[in-house]
């Protein structure tokens, strides 16, 4: 009974900490693998550009436009976020 409090511990770590963080990590990947041409994404780096293709047999690397006459290739994991996600959250920033 003496490790009791310990199990309990953690099992509420479990629930609290590790299992939302698997749930984001989930999300994220469906998120990365439903890119399609023409959506806006933001990358780890803070490039804000649309998706204008995908590059390789495996598509882990696509085309990113940042401007008119710019381009860049970037590798599918070094996407953030969807633009239009950090739209609407500076918009709930902005209006508190």
């Amino acid at each position: 009974m003496a490790y009791f409090p310990f199990i309990l511990i953690l099992a509420i770590m479990y629930f609290l900490m590790i299992r939302p963080q698997a749930k984001r990590q989930k999300e994220k990947q469906a998120m990365i693998q439903a890119l399609k041409k023409g959506d806006k994404v933001v990358t780890i780096g803070g490039i804000h550009g649309s998706v204008s293709g995908f590059k390789g047999k495996d598509g882990k690397t696509l085309l990113l436009q940042i401007d008119s006459n710019a381009k860049i290739t970037i590798n599918r994991s070094s996407v953030s976020s969807l633009a239009s996600q950090n739209d609407s959250q500076s918009e709930l920033i902005e209006e508190k």
